[in-house]
């Protein structure tokens, strides 16, 4: 008889650190994962997913308790677990100076793969990844879907009994994430691959035979996808806003009021909403205020957050009070584009873009990896210059003031980029410093800001959870009170209770007259912004409110901001592959 892929057992595992003192991170935890199938460990930030990984792995050993992966006592026998299994951690480390082939070769060779097998496999890879046109290009000049799909095709070189995938789709678009989904199902359903995999996607894990929920290092529920949204049965609802009220605007209505919806999040134009057992209904239909509501399926994210909601009670992300940016509403664009182009040599990564945002406004870049956005952004934060065109934000022209225009911005990162072994205090001490801030005023600023994002300021940054870096690194941007923030994908890889409570706050800033210039790859995370642009290939391909752009994508549209973006993306990569 086939050894179970896992067997785990009272599983504990604790950390030393040096001013926290002992930190548990799996906390007498039991499960079962069975033979050719995929199952995925689903958890907010700080749940103990990657520990758990890294345990199956052989790479940390279990404090108390058993655990037996392929049939093999994990704790005395790492390596023997090693050579069956393959695992894809978060950050896959190619060689970015080397070529697809040659990552591939490498990994072969470190698994030590026959010769005599290695042509079949990368054959096999390259065909599943769509890679092998790129198999000269290096590591380093692949977008960062083409990075991922070559990662998990290096950690595939050879065949293994067990596939570890930590969030595997992390800071990917749309595309290359269904990309990825399709080959790790190809490998399910053809090779009956048993595959665990960690996700903050809740949609992915609706793919998975067998769901598993943790929270801080416990296990909360476990069971396949359908038996696992029965908790959210007559509890789920959809409300349509009235005429001329924004669908964001409903949803922080909703979600600010914890004792009747337990979550709430804008989706179609609409509002996707969770109530309450017991929720009073006099008080919700005053709640509403007129939106009409109906019932709607339960979902898997609807049981994950009833789940989550029921471990932090005070977690619901209530209406923080943000400050003003303190300027005026003059009626005139802050930020404005005109034919943008930026080259790198023969290659144009921006084409003759234009557009304008208003004071306020929260404008939505949005495009495959390698489309342009990154580029378009950096241009609009005065950290790249441009080959051409006019480009002003907050009435400054970025060729000729470019200083003057960063005094007025303030910038959050893709990746956390504070200092790590500093604590909050002191980088919000340094970053304050460094936007011109001092003494009193300084001081005073800081206690506000610790308070608004709830943080410990003697806490060590670096040892934060991902959804607490990213709160500071919010903090350390509108310290100084800036007209514009710009956020590079700010919730990659933090769980849906992090980005609820993240984008409550950003809501805030917009009503305060801030202006918001986000890029992500959550789709769901468009419907909150009055415009967005679709970009690939440095082209735009649509511009407009989300309604609008839904409606371009036809049919497609209707159903979700995912399928309109795929749909308008893919058709517009179809037209130039036949011009």
């Amino acid at each position: 008889m086939t050894a179970a892929p896992v067997e785990a057992t009272a599983l504990r595992k604790s950390f030393r650190d040096k001013d926290l003192g002992e930190i548990t991170a799996i906390d007498g935890l039991s499960l079962s994962v069975r033979q050719g199938e995929l199952t995925a460990l689903v958890g907010p930030d700080g749940a103990g997913k990657t520990t758990l990984m890294r345990m199956f792995a052989g790479l940390l050993k279990p404090d108390q308790g058993s655990l037996h992966v392929l049939g093999i006592d994990v704790a005395r026998d790492p390596q023997q677990v090693q050579d069956r299994i393959s695992y894809m951690p978060q950050r896959f480390g190619l060689y970015e100076d080397l070529s697809v082939q040659e990552n591939l070769d490498l990994y072969a060779d470190l698994h030590g793969v026959p010769q005599d097998q290695r042509r079949d496999r990368f054959a096999r890879m390259l065909e599943m990844t769509d890679m092998a046109r790129f198999t000269a290009r290096p590591a380093g000049k692949l977008s960062g879907g083409m990075k991922q799909k070559l990662g998990l095709a290096c950690t595939l070189v050879r065949s293994p009994d067990l596939l570890l995938l930590d969030e595997p789709s992390v800071g990917v678009d749309p595309l290359s994430r269904r990309d990825l989904w399709k080959i790790v199902l190809q490998l399910v359903d053809d090779e009956g691959l048993s595959v665990i995999v960690s996700t903050s996607y809740m949609d992915e894990a609706e793919r998975c035979a067998q769901v598993h929920v943790m929270h801080r290092g416990r296990l909360l529920a476990t069971g396949t996808p359908a038996e696992l949204r029965e908790k959210a049965r007559g509890l789920t609802f959809v409300a349509t806003p009235i005429a001329g009220m924004p669908a964001r605007d409903l949803q922080a209505r909703l979600i600010d009021v914890p004792d009747l919806v337990i979550d709430a999040v804008p989706q179609g134009g609409n509002v996707r909403f969770i109530r309450r057992p017991e929720a009073d209904a006099a008080r919700l239909a005053g709640l509403l205020d007129g939106a009409s509501s109906a019932s709607r399926p339960e979902e898997l994210e609807d049981s994950f957050m009833i789940l989550l909601r029921e471990q932090d009670q005070g977690a619901s992300p209530v209406a923080t009070d943000m400050p003003p940016s303190g300027a005026a509403d003059n009626g005139q664009p802050v930020i404005v584009v005109r034919d943008l182009v930026r080259k790198f040599g023969d290659f144009t990564a921006v084409a003759s873009t234009s557009f304008q945002v208003g004071r306020g406004e929260i404008f939505g870049l949005l495009g495959p990896n390698g489309a342009g956005k990154t580029t378009t952004f950096r241009m609009l934060c005065g950290l790249l210059p441009a080959t051409s065109g006019q480009l002003e934000v907050a009435g400054r022209n970025l060729r000729v003031a470019r200083a003057q225009a960063r005094a007025r911005i303030g910038y959050v990162a893709q990746k956390f980029a504070l200092y790590g072994n500093l604590s909050v205090r002191q980088n919000l001490e340094f970053f304050g410093g460094a936007y011109g801030l001092g003494g009193r005023l300084l001081r005073d600023r800081i206690a506000q800001t610790v308070r608004q994002f709830d943080l410990d300021p003697a806490a060590q940054s670096g040892l934060l959870p991902a959804g607490y870096k990213q709160r500071l690194a919010m903090a350390t941007g509108l310290l100084h009170r800036p007209e514009i923030l710009f956020l590079d994908e700010p919730t990659s890889g933090i769980d849906p209770l992090a980005r609820r409570a993240f984008w409550r706050r950003i809501t805030s800033l917009a009503k305060g007259g801030v202006t918001i210039i986000v890029t992500t790859h959550f789709m769901e995370e468009a419907e909150y912004c009055d415009r967005i642009a679709i970009q690939d290939a440095g082209e735009m391909l649509a511009i407009g409110t989300p309604q609008q752009v839904r409606e371009l994508a036809g049919d497609a549209g209707a159903r979700d901001m995912n399928s309109a973006f795929i749909a308008i993306v893919e058709t517009a990569r179809a037209r130039r592959e036949a011009a």
